[in-house]
């Protein structure tokens, strides 16, 4: 190509780009001041005439400019209906190339003449794409075949039209800052060129066909996953020259044609749907162009769909494909946290914490797919849906209406995944054109999983390294890790931490398993699990801790400290009616799960809905578990008595005075989602558990059966960034075992802090607390530092917080999505002087029978119940009370036996109702010679499978 010839084309298509640009926004200012019954009309017009104008530039280039010409007629979900109508006659019929020049192309390349290879040719082409023509032919053998010809000089005009298209994508950019295409145009600079060698097509037509096993029976290891597409046999090939098996088949435009077979375009869509999902999921290598024109039908029944066209395909690395699979498994179940952690696998970095806009886009890729008819809907709620997140952006960058324009949240985009999100994006398209309505999310679904599933090694038995390789610190540790390899080959555990003090010494410290169901890094020591119900425990503790200073009493009207609380006869409850299950609230705000379970997660208006609750039964009358209400009442009185607020009195009371900063949390903080733990359920448990029958220490509307049916959306709710990030302190406590461990490794010494926890790493409160993350100038100053060499860390890394947390925490930072700076406010780990300072928490040296409402406190308790004040009691099985503390629903727990000067907490991730932990205090208490807590020795007795065992101490 001259140089005459390359100044023209890109003198046209700037043009033509231009008048475009500068129609569409003449249009934009007409509209402020035109006739609103003739706006519609006028965008009409605009967008005709536009249509044809492109239509026109690329018929008249050819190139590439086919490719995006193509690309865009099958985005009917998307743009007006001018462009995808005219734009449509892109898909196969652009004029043909000369047959002298075909002939010369193929004998150049096959070496032989015409009459030598073919028996009969077709002189009119069956299609023209931009790059080669296809012609029917019979071999000289009299096998049918279709041969695809590369046009004479197509390679210099692609090259060209790249250099071209990246221009515009720059001008753009300068033009438009909010629309940024430079990661798909570098895709396509690096894959298009691929696309002009026809041997390189040829192996890939090879290679997806046995991979879908098109020429065989099925013998797939997962049948349900096998798809029922033809691709036709490769023949031979050459550079310019591919000779394939000939299909018959109509296209998939030739709408009449399709009728006339009876064909069920709901179910042809859906396969060639499967067959994608198999190629991205399951073999990793896929085509990167499903348009319309690359599939045929069969006219044979079934009406199978024919694939054609590898030229353009993308190969998946393993650890690629499974965040892939992540991501979408994740927006399919609503998981903040594994899609976080799947876009940090993918190279995918944020510069600010977005998850729920993350989150929102990504539902938005996976959505259904729309017909043609509804695209105008969907375009205007996803053009809603963008102003929404530019707006939080704003708010959170504090930015003005020019900087948010030109402000890009992604700091890294993986080119990897770009051909991804054009493969679902054509796939739309063609759901659009063909008038059907494709549910992804279900019908990609097992193919996401049966990836992940052949790569997890959640089983002991499969997993070396499954219990997490930290110093056996006793005996009874070695024997405890034994008894979980055996839980975890089992499959009752997924992944779980067990901790535990003695003498105010850890004697324990493990974690074993992986995070989640579909996340198969490791848990560590200072993995965060949702503990539920156990965060009762640090709530009473705060309510004990206001009394022990001053600032409030047990026997205090609550409506004295907080006035609204008053109404509606509430003006007799005192704190400790509360703190002892007896207030007559066990009821209250249960009906928050019907309404709206995320209401839980708006903190003032459950404090609002709380004080205006009415009590089912008289203040001390009568013990009935509050579930739910108990941390809203408790959350209320500590604000109201303490005058701040209540994560801030959270830290400095407990967190910082134990220094398991980064460990103990009731509403987490953006930045620690890498070491969140993924819930998910024992579903055999779940099953024995709605044959529990009532119990009478329960509320009516907690008994097992309501308890069944809200454990199954438990995980939904829990998973999500909504739930864990707000304040519920009846239930979403997130913590470490050995955090909570030394939570009750204190109580159990009056509120004695035990010696620094230094034994396993990441050390015990070497995490920020509260990560930080940077503003606008912190992003340009880091920026700098790389570019003037000051960044010292090497290609690829991000700063963090705390570079030795960074070393020694391994996986966790990995799966950081957010770039993080420095930070100097958090506790510091002095193993001097500090260290030796003795700390309590509590000063009243009968803060355990305050605990336990025994004693003097005796009269402040319902007789024989068995809570304390803000505790459940611990007796032996010789009816001996020996100590005190919490589970939660799901089995994570932490307790201590005062006598023996013993604490510990397990947690855990697969929700088992209590009889896999029971199993392991039962193990602790049994080889330390301490007494085994009753509910305990009784579950362990009667064996997992008896009701009485699952239903008695599953709420504690």
């Amino acid at each position: 190509m001259g140089w005459g010839n390359i100044y023209k084309r890109r003198v046209k298509v700037f043009a033509v780009a231009l008048i475009i640009y500068f129609d569409y926004k003449a249009l934009q200012q007409r509209e402020k001041w035109a006739n609103k019954l003739k706006i519609a009309s006028l965008w009409e017009k605009a967008h005709e005439r536009n249509a044809k104008r492109v239509l026109n530039l690329i018929v008249d280039l050819e190139g590439l400019w086919v490719k995006l010409g193509q690309y865009l007629s099958t985005r009917a979900d998307v743009l007006p209906e001018a462009y995808t109508r005219l734009l449509k006659q892109l898909q196969d019929s652009l004029p043909p190339r000369s047959l002298k020049e075909v002939c010369k192309t193929i004998e150049k390349e096959l070496g032989k003449t015409m009459d030598d290879l073919f028996l009969y040719f077709d002189k009119v082409p069956l299609a023209t794409a931009s790059i080669a023509q296809v012609h029917r032919a019979t071999l000289s053998d009299g096998q049918e075949v279709v041969v695809k010809v590369q046009h004479d000089g197509i390679k210099a005009v692609i090259l060209e039209d790249l250099k071209n298209a990246k221009s515009i994508v720059d001008w753009i950019a300068w033009a438009e800052p909010q629309y940024n295409f430079h990661p798909m145009i570098d895709e396509w600079c690096n894959e298009s060129p691929k696309e002009l060698d026809f041997n390189h097509e040829a192996e890939n037509t090879r290679k997806v066909s046995r991979n879908l096993h098109c020429n065989k029976r099925c013998d797939d290891s997962n049948p349900a996953n096998h798809v029922d597409v033809l691709i036709p046999e490769v023949i031979q090939s050459t550079e310019k020259v591919l000779v394939l098996e000939y299909m018959d088949g109509v296209r998939l435009n030739d709408a009449e044609s399709l009728q006339a077979l009876g064909v069920d375009k709901q179910k042809l869509v859906e396969e060639i749907t499967r067959a994608y999902a198999h190629q991205i999921y399951v073999d990793g290598f896929f085509n990167g162009d499903p348009h319309p024109g690359n599939f045929l039908v069969s006219k044979e029944p079934p009406h199978r769909p024919i694939l054609l066209d590898f030229g353009l395909t993308k190969l998946l690395s393993s650890s690629l494909k499974q965040a892939l699979a992540k991501m979408f498994l994740a927006a399919a179940e609503g998981d903040h946290v594994a899609l976080l952690a799947a876009f940090a696998e993918m190279g995918l970095k944020f510069r600010l914490d977005v998850p729920e806009q993350a989150m929102e886009v990504t539902s938005v890729f996976f959505r259904s797919s729309t017909p043609a008819n509804e695209a105008l809907e969907s375009m205007k709620m996803l053009s809603e849906q963008r102003l929404k997140n530019i707006k939080v952006i704003q708010e959170k960058m504090k930015l003005n209406e020019k900087e948010v324009k030109r402000f890009n949240p992604v700091d890294a985009f993986p080119s990897d995944i770009v051909i991804f999100g054009r493969v679902l994006n054509l796939l739309r398209g063609l759901s659009a054109t063909m008038n059907v309505r494709i549910v992804y999310i279900e019908i990609m679904r097992p193919f996401a999983e049966s990836v992940l599933q052949c790569n997890l090694n959640r089983e002991p038995a499969l997993n070396p390294r499954w219990i997490y390789d930290t110093p056996i610190h006793s005996d009874v540790e070695a024997k405890l890790r034994q008894l979980l390899v055996e839980l975890g080959n089992a499959e009752k555990i997924l992944g779980i931490q067990v901790c535990a003090y003695k003498d105010g010494e850890v004697i324990i410290d493990t974690a074993a398993g992986v995070l989640g169901k579909y996340d198969p890094r490791p848990v560590q020591p200072d993995s965060l699990f949702s503990v539920f119900s156990a965060t009762k425990g640090i709530c009473a503790g705060l309510v004990h801790w206001l009394v022990d200073n001053g600032k409030l009493k047990l026997e205090d009207n609550i409506a004295n400290i907080w006035p609204e609380f008053g109404s509606n006869g509430k003006d007799q409850i005192k704190v400790h009616h509360v703190l002892n299950h007896t207030s007559g609230l066990h009821s209250a705000m249960s009906d928050i799960n019907q309404e709206d379970p995320f209401l839980m997660t708006d903190w003032d208006e459950c404090l609002k809905r709380i004080a205006m609750s009415a009590p089912e039964t008289a203040p001390g009358r009568e013990q009935l578990y509050h579930y739910l209400s108990f941390g809203w009442l408790c959350g209320g009185i500590i604000e109201r008595a303490s005058g701040r607020r209540f994560q801030e009195l959270l830290e400095e009371v407990f967190v910082r005075p134990l220094k398991i900063d980064g460990e103990l949390y009731v509403g987490i903080p953006p930045g620690v989602e890498s070491r969140l733990a993924t819930l998910t359920i024992d579903m055999s448990d779940l099953t024995k558990l709605s044959n529990v029958g009532n119990r009478s220490d329960l509320p009516t509307t907690f008994q097992p059966q309501q308890m069944a049916q809200l454990a199954t959306t438990l995980p939904a709710i829990f998973n999500s960034l909504y739930a864990r990030r707000a304040i519920i302190p009846a239930a979403n406590g997130h913590c470490s075992a050995r955090a909570l461990a030394r939570y009750y490794a204190a109580l159990a010494e009056g509120g004695k802090v035990p010696p620094p926890h230094h034994s396993s790493m990441p050390t015990l409160g070497s995490h920020p607390h509260i990560p930080k993350f940077p503003s606008q100038q912190t992003v340009k100053k880091q920026k700098s530092q790389k570019k003037t060499g000051l960044d010292d860390q090497g290609p690829g890394q991000t700063q963090s917080s705390n570079l030795s947390t960074q070393i020694s925490s391994g996986h966790h930072d990995k799966g950081n999505v957010y770039i993080q700076i420095p930070s100097d406010n958090r506790c510091s780990i002095d193993d001097s002087s500090s260290d030796n300072r003795t700390i309590k928490l509590f000063h009243n040296p009968k803060v355990h029978d305050a605990f336990m409402g025994v004693g003097e406190y005796e009269n402040l308790t319902y007789p024989n119940g068995m809570f304390g004040l803000g505790f459940k009691r611990s007796y032996s099985t010789n009816e001996e009370l020996i100590g005190f503390g919490h589970s939660g629903i799901g089995g994570s727990t932490g307790l201590c036996n005062i006598e023996h000067k013993f604490a510990m907490a397990v947690t855990l991730n697969k929700m088992s109702f209590g009889t896999v932990t029971a199993k392991i205090i039962h193990l602790i208490c049994s080889e330390l010679n301490i007494p085994v807590p009753q509910e305990i020795s009784r579950l362990v007795e009667t064996g997992s499978t008896s009701q009485l065992g699952i239903g008695k101490p599953l709420i504690n």
